[in-house]
This record gives structure tokens, C-alpha cells and sequence, in this order.
């Protein structure tokens, strides 16, 4: 049987469910059923349809985390075109550099955002359209054509196969050129698989989606896998996380669990005694973090603060999301520094030479899979160096335990080399992180004239906590090699972050004003 596609998953809830609901706000104010959601989507495509939008195209989604977006998503895949999503917070030359790789044919914009896009980038304004949801359905505006009426001759049925790209993303960027990601309905299709089954999501689970859905994380991760799965998808107020509103939201929706970043958990257990509910606690079935390191210390405060399972995941763009993850406790071990096993791929750590390591060796992480990228679109230099035979190369360095349980240990490209010795700054963060007064560490490599590079570290210490530098510098010390110590320590309040909200380490040396590690922005 041919696989389904994306808008064959929300049929099929529509037809199972229709009357729960799919998507709505944590304010009150807006909420669809799966029936609902259906017809709307159909009345979109076919707007869509009369504007000249088929297969092949790609449409620019330009949101924040709104009832919009998923039906601007839905809309543009029924007609076999792709969605693009792009984040709102990024300066206006990044979106349009996006616009430009991503050979977008036209931009939806919810009316909330719409003057404001137009106004930073005028040029596109001929083929920005704007989509506005109210009680009588949604309202399509062009410059051009004004309000945009149903298309008689619009197609009946789903216009997307299996293997037509369904969304395209950007890499992260972080030491090189972002690279552009067709993800079909295939590879989005087996990834949502993976979601569902690792965390055995029903129709009776609801989620707030506090990571943005420009990116896979929010996207694939929270988004898809609760429609495919019945359950209801809510929107926090503001369109983003909020942590004075986030309890809450989550309660108000019912919501049985959520994923995020570590930063975001990290600013929800520091505001614990001001912000979480505990007369009255939500019932978490669990808790997911994924797209960076969780400490394990922060993993145990976090289940004692908000007595549910936190599951570490890893994935990346190129696998369409999620690669791995811990299972839920009744189906085995959750492994605090581990990112857990495989969900519906292959993943392999590889040697130098190519050969697979074995068990408590460190090599390259490679994927191969349903879930995985073909390769990047019109790259055939970065394809050839990170696809073979079906195997994508991570970049990630790691190693899997005797029970498959995957391991990460850093990035290839950030392992420092300190006059000939290789430090990873993973692993340094791991022993700082464990540190009793450290809330986080960001460890980071800087030139020096003798070694080459060297390495230092910053720290946030945990409120009313005090530390000194030759403190830490001995906790290392009884813990690392002499030359993975530190040899600063810089104390900071936050960390800058990628657009995800992850720490974003490449950006860390220049915060602080200190010459970067070579070959690294």
C-alpha cells in the first residue's frame, strides 16, 4: 500500500474524530475541530488553486504559532506544493535571503503580521497574501486580486504523493552557510510514526506548543504528531512561550505533555516558586526536551519540580526532526545522559574508515531511514559529503551503550585542538553542568598564540548561589584532564541562542568580546 501523505493523516483524524479538537488558542478565543479543520483547509486549497498554486510550488508560511499557520499549512499541502515555513523574529535581510533560497512562489501572512511584513519587505508585497480567520472561515487578500473567492474548478481530492516535498526548511547555520531541506510526505509521514509510537499519543493527549512552528521541533515534533494522533494542539496567548502565562496555559488546555528546549525548562524551573501551580498541579503524562543537551541535574529537578517523566530526544532538520529518543518509563529505561534509541531509523556511530564501532566507542553518528532527507536541494557538494549509500552524516560525534542507547559527545566541527590535544566542549559542559551552584555551562574554543586554541567556559550559577574560578577550576580538575580544564570562567546571567532557543555556542566568544575559535563565526 502506498505510503499516506500529510493531508491523508488529517483525513483520516477527521473521519475518526470530528468532532474533538484539532487545534485552538489557550486565550479561548479560537478553537477548530478536525471536521472543522477539514473544511477549512479545503476552502483554502482552493483559493490557493484559483491564485495559481499547484504541485511543485513552494509557498512561504510567515507566522508565529497561530491557528493560521496550520491552516495555511494544510492548505498549500493539499495541493501537492510545498510549505516553507519562516520564523517572524528573524531580521528582515535573514527572511529575505530565506525567501530567496527557498524559491518561494508567494508568502502567507496571518493579518496580525501582514502590515508589518509588507513594510520590511515591499518588493515582496506583489505576492504576499493575507489570511485572516474569523467566525464565517478564513479571508485569502491579495494586492492584486483583493478577497480571493473559492475556486469552482479547484481539485477534489489530494493533490500530494508520498514522495513530493512537503516542507522545506533551512539548516541551523551555526558554522556553515544554512542549506536548504525538501522533506517529503514520506519522510514526515515515517518520523510521525516514530513520535506516536515512542510516546503512545491518543486522541486523549493534548499539547501547548511553546517552540515555534518554523522549526521542526514545534513543527514535526509537537505540531504533526498530535494531529496524526487525534489529539489536540493548543497555541499558547501571543503566538510564543510566555513563562508567566505558561502554567496557565497548560492547565487551562489540559495538557498531558509538552516539549521544549533546555532553556525553556530551565527558565520554568527557576520560576517555580513564583509561577508553578502546586495547589493545584497539572497532570503531565510526560515531558520531552529535544534540539540541544538536557543536563541530566536539570532532568532530575525537573521531575521533582513537576512530578512527570522527562524524555530526552535528538534529531535534526535532515531526518525530518526526530532520530531518537528515551522510551516512556513503563516501556524501559529512561538513561538521564542519553538521548535514547532509535525511532523507525538506523543509526550506526562510525569509525574513520567508515566501519560501524562498537559499543563505548566514539565515532560519527550516521541515519539512514524512511524519516531521513534525500539530500539538500541544489547542493551537490554538501550532498557528496554527507550522504552514503542512503547513511547521512551527522556531523555529531557520540557512542552507544550495550543496550543501543545513543550517547552524544559534541560536534566534529566544535571539538577543540589545543596544541594537538582534541577537547570536546560537550563533555566539559556535562562536568560543569553536574556542579551543584551551576543552573548551566557553555563551554567554547579562542585562539591563543602558543596552543592554537584554547578553551574556556561561562557559567550561570543558581540563584542565590556564589562561586569563584579557582573553585571551579579544581572541581574540573578532579574530573577532567589538566588540559580540558577552563581556563576562564565567565559568569553570566543567559546565554545567546539560536532562533530555537537553544545555547548557541558560536555566539558565546563574540558576547563576551574574545577572538573566536578559528574556522568557527
Amino acid at each position: 500500500m502506498a505510503s499516506p501523505t500529510l493531508g491523508q493523516l488529517l483525513n483520516n483524524s477527521a473521519r475518526g474524530w470530528p468532532d474533538r479538537v484539532a487545534v485552538g488558542t489557550a486565550a479561548g478565543d479560537r478553537k477548530a475541530t478536525y471536521r472543522d479543520l477539514h473544511a477549512l483547509t479545503r476552502d483554502l486549497a482552493a483559493k490557493l488553486h484559483g491564485l495559481g498554486i499547484g504541485r511543485t510550488d513552494t509557498v512561504a508560511i510567515f507566522s508565529d504559532n497561530s491557528m493560521e499557520f496550520v491552516l495555511a499549512l494544510f492548505g498549500v499541502l493539499f495541493l501537492g506544493a510545498a510549505a516553507a515555513p519562516l520564523n517572524p523574529d528573524l531580521a528582515p535581510a535573514e527572511i529575505a535571503a530565506r525567501l530567496a533560497a527557498m524559491q518561494a512562489k508567494a508568502t502567507i501572512i496571518p493579518g496580525h503580521l501582514y502590515d508589518a511584513f509588507v513594510a520590511a519587505h515591499p518588493a515582496a508585497a506583489g505576492t504576499a497574501w493575507k489570511l485572516t480567520l474569523g467566525s464565517g472561515g478564513s479571508v485569502l487578500h491579495t494586492a492584486a486580486a483583493g478577497f480571493v473567492p473559492a475556486a469552482p474548478t479547484a481539485p477534489s481530492t489530494d493533490q500530494a504523493t508520498a514522495g513530493d516535498a512537503a516542507i522545506v526548511m533551512l539548516t541551523a547555520g551555526t558554522t556553515d552557510a544554512p542549506k536548504v531541506v525538501p522533506l517529503t510526505h514520506a519522510n514526515l509521514v515515517s518520523s510521525i510514526d516514530g513520535l506516536r509510537t515512542i510516546y503512545r499519543l491518543t486522541p486523549e493527549d493534548a499539547t501547548l506548543l511553546v517552540m515555534p512552528l518554523s522549526h521542526g521541533h514545534g513543527l514535526i515534533g509537537a505540531l504533526l504528531a498530535t494531529l496524526a494522533s487525534g489529539g489536540a494542539a493548543w497555541m499558547p496567548r501571543g503566538g510564543r512561550f510566555h513563562a508567566s502565562t505558561f502554567w496557565a496555559d497548560l492547565a487551562g488546555v489540559g495538557a498531558t505533555w509538552y516539549t521544549a528546549v533546555p532553556t525553556i525548562h530551565q527558565i520554568l524551573l527557576v520560576r517555580t516558586a513564583s509561577d508553578y501551580p502546586k495547589d493545584h498541579p497539572p497532570r503531565l503524562r510526560f515531558i520531552r526536551a529535544a534540539s540541544a543537551a538536557l543536563a541530566p541535574a536539570v532532568l532530575s529537578d525537573l521531575q521533582t519540580a513537576f512530578a512527570a517523566p522527562v524524555i530526552p530526544a535528538y534529531g535534526m532538520t535532515e531526518t525530518a526532526h526526530q532520530a531518537a529518543s528515551n522510551p516512556l518509563p513503563a516501556d524501559g529505561p529512561v538513561k538521564p545522559a542519553s538521548v535514547g534509541v532509535p525511532t523507525g531509523v538506523q543509526i550506526q556511530v562510525t569509525t574513520p574508515d567508515g566501519s560501524r564501532a562498537p559499543a563505548g566507542v566514539t565515532g560519527e553518528i550516521w541515519i539512514r531511514g524512511a524519516a531521513v532527507t534525500a539530500g539538500y536541494r541544489d547542493n551537490p557538494d554538501a550532498n557528496a559529503a554527507s550522504f552514503t549509500a542512503g547513511w547521512f552524516h551527522t556531523g555529531d560525534l557520540g557512542y552507544t551503550d550495550t543496550d543501543g542507547y545513543l550517547f552524544l559527545t559534541g560536534r566534529i566541527k566544535e571539538i577543540i585542538d589545543r596544541g594537538g590535544e582534541k577537547i570536546s566542549p560537550a563533555e566539559v559542559d556535562a562536568v560543569l553542568q553536574a556542579h551543584p551552584k551551576i543552573q548551566d555551562a557553555m563551554s567554547f574554543g579562542v585562539s591563543d598564540a602558543m596552543y592554537g586554541e584554547e578553551i574556556d567556559a561561562a557559567v550561570i550559577l543558581r540563584p542565590g548561589q556564589s562561586a569563584t574560578e579557582e573553585e571551579l577550576k579544581q572541581y574540573c580538575l578532579a574530573r577532567l584532564s589538566a588540559f580540558e580544564v577552563p581556563k576562564r570562567f565567565f559568569f553570566m546571567t543567559s546565554f545567546p541562542h539560536t532562533v530555537k532557543g537553544a545555547d548557541d555556542r558560536h555566539r558565546l566568544a563574540a558576547a563576551l568580546g574574545l577572538p573566536s575559535q578559528r574556522g568557527l563565526s
